[in-house]
């Protein structure tokens, strides 16, 4: 025997003149939940990095990582090498800083220009420092952001590194240090 809907059919009526009821009384310039990127977007990329940075200054990787989307669909680039996914990001950063503050070392940040690219996505250009650590350096990044349910998120990293100071050696030797002129008398 098969189910009877009728009885559903008295209800449906009320619900529709309800649903019309509202679309009638919503206001047309934000029914379509429309924003757009605000100051305070910018202050909570500015924060997320700032987050970021303090995590890796002590130490924390799992914290640090906590700005990236956590997916498959991450993307890091540096050193001439596409790296895909949260999972391979992370297993990188480890690789080569450890997780602990004493092969971490001390990390900055200096963000240039956030871009918003939409209501929902941002780029940051910037500058990172790492100091007190054998693999010290610095350089810039461009980050792609994502806004979620969750907040900011880093989507795509591409980091590069400055290219390290040239020691001196016999053929090219370290620039001369100015000479104060002497005192005239």
């Amino acid at each position: 025997m098969t189910p009877r809907l009728a009885s559903a059919r008295p209800l449906a009526a009320p619900a529709l003149a309800l649903a019309l009821a509202l679309l009638a009384l919503a206001p047309t310039s934000g029914c379509r939940g429309e924003r757009s990127f605000s100051d305070g977007d910018r202050r909570a990329i500015a924060a997320l990095l700032e987050a970021q940075a303090a995590a890796w200054n002590a130490g924390d990787l799992e914290g640090f990582m906590g700005a990236y989307e956590d997916s498959e669909d991450l993307v890091f680039t540096s050193g001439g090498a596409i790296r895909r996914g949260y999972a391979t990001t992370r297993d990188r950063y480890r690789q080569r800083y450890g997780d602990d503050r004493s092969t971490m070392g001390a990390l900055s940040f200096e963000l240039l220009e956030i871009q918003p690219l939409g209501a929902d996505g941002a780029i940051v250009l910037g500058r990172w420092r790492l100091r007190e650590t054998p693999a010290a350096g610095e350089g810039v990044f461009s980050l792609a952001l994502r806004r979620d349910a969750e907040g900011w998120r880093i989507v795509h990293d591409h980091t590069s590194a400055a290219p390290a100071p040239e020691a001196p050696t016999p053929e090219r030797p370290a620039p001369a240090e100015p000479v104060a002129p002497a005192p005239a008398g």
